[in-house]
């Protein structure tokens, strides 16, 4: 993955060429990032464009002291971008039908927390009569694009992405550490507690359990329940 000098970067914030040469440079990112959302109805090129947008605006704001690579910077600006599109575009066609349908599921999610039962997206489309991945576009069309800087963690813990990442692709592998910082911020408390103390602080389950005054075989489910939820929207 071709990462550009700052002298670059600032350059394209000024020169028109000097942009075009940098949003070239990184189509590879753009499309990486738009994989995540095939089959959701629209085409791959509209889906880039408006990546590439992202990208732009990631460039023109792109401030040297952030000291960050401008690739791991222009993935919230190409990911909030989409999504924003995508958002946006349902307020036409399918807002009142996926509103519905997430209320549907919150109302089932919080059932199962008051009976103290974990539930699935699986199980939650079984409930429902729809396929899964309907409940996950319904969850994620209402959700707002969280900045990943809100909270500052150390990626060299980070090992969860072992779990729930399929490629070994290195733009794809930086796309997913990041998907999953949001992933991270998104989630109740308790969930990211237990992923936190798992992957993070690399402790065991029956530790785990003990701190949270849980039995074992509670923590392997929670903890398995969540790493599938993870990986269906990482994929979605």
């Amino acid at each position: 993955m071709h990462e550009n000098t700052i002298d670059e970067i600032l350059k394209a914030q000024r020169d028109k060429d000097e942009l075009g040469k940098i949003v070239e440079n990184n189509s590879g990112l753009v499309w990486s990032i738009v994989k995540r959302f095939y089959g959701r109805g629209y085409e791959k090129e509209d889906l880039y464009q408006i990546g590439t947008i992202g990208l732009i605006k990631a460039i023109k704001n792109f401030n040297p002291d952030y000291n960050v690579k401008l690739s791991t910077y222009a993935v919230t600006y190409i990911i909030g971008e989409i999504k924003k599109f995508i958002r946006d575009d349902g307020i036409i066609k399918v807002s009142r039908s996926i509103k519905e349908l997430c209320m549907k599921v919150k109302d089932i999610e919080n059932k199962a927390i008051k009976e103290g039962k974990n539930i699935t997206i699986e199980e939650i489309a079984k409930e429902l009569k729809v396929d899964k991945e309907e409940i996950v576009l319904a969850i994620d069309s209402t959700k707002q694009v969280d900045s990943i800087y809100d909270e500052k963690s150390s990626d060299n813990k980070l090992r969860i992405i072992d779990k729930v990442s399929y490629g070994n692709d290195e733009t794809d592998t930086m796309v997913n550490r990041i998907f999953i910082k949001e992933l991270l911020n998104k989630m109740d408390s308790r969930d990211r507690q237990i992923i936190m103390l798992r992957y993070f602080n690399g402790q065991t389950q029956s530790q785990v359990a003990k701190m949270l005054n849980i039995s074992q075989v509670q923590v392997s489910r929670i903890e398995k329940k969540i790493l599938n939820k993870m990986k269906i929207e990482l994929i979605s």
